[in-house]
């Protein structure tokens, strides 16, 4: 006689309710990450471009506003941006923080440190 197989009730219940839990923390801190990656993005083809490696601050920030405005970036502004020099590479970064709530009185604070290399 064979026995059946495969999972109870209460065992889909339970692994419903973990699969749910780990999907909601995922759409919680997910927009902070595709942020994150926008704003790397950004900072390496501002960095790579000729045109926007401006002699001037005013310049870079007029650029680097002009792409936020368009990728809808939040967490910093231009003034924020860091611009080095190494070697013949203009080097962009940035740090800045990000606060998610997750439920309750639960939150998760993320640091970020972006740059174009």
């Amino acid at each position: 006689m064979r026995r059946e197989q495969g999972v109870t009730l209460t065992g889909f219940i339970v692994i419903s309710v973990i699969m749910i839990f780990c999907l909601l923390f995922a759409f919680k801190i997910g927009p902070a990450y595709f942020e994150y990656y926008t704003i790397k993005k950004q900072l390496k083809i501002l960095a790579a471009d000729p045109v926007s490696r401006a002699p001037t601050r005013r310049d870079f920030e007029s650029a680097f506003t002009a792409r936020q405005t368009m990728e809808n970036i939040k967490s910093i502004g231009a003034g924020d941006v860091t611009i080095t020099k190494e070697g013949n590479e203009v080097v962009l970064s940035a740090e800045y923080s990000t606060k998610v709530p997750l439920f309750g009185n639960l939150s998760a604070c993320m640091d970020f440190a972006p740059d174009s290399k």
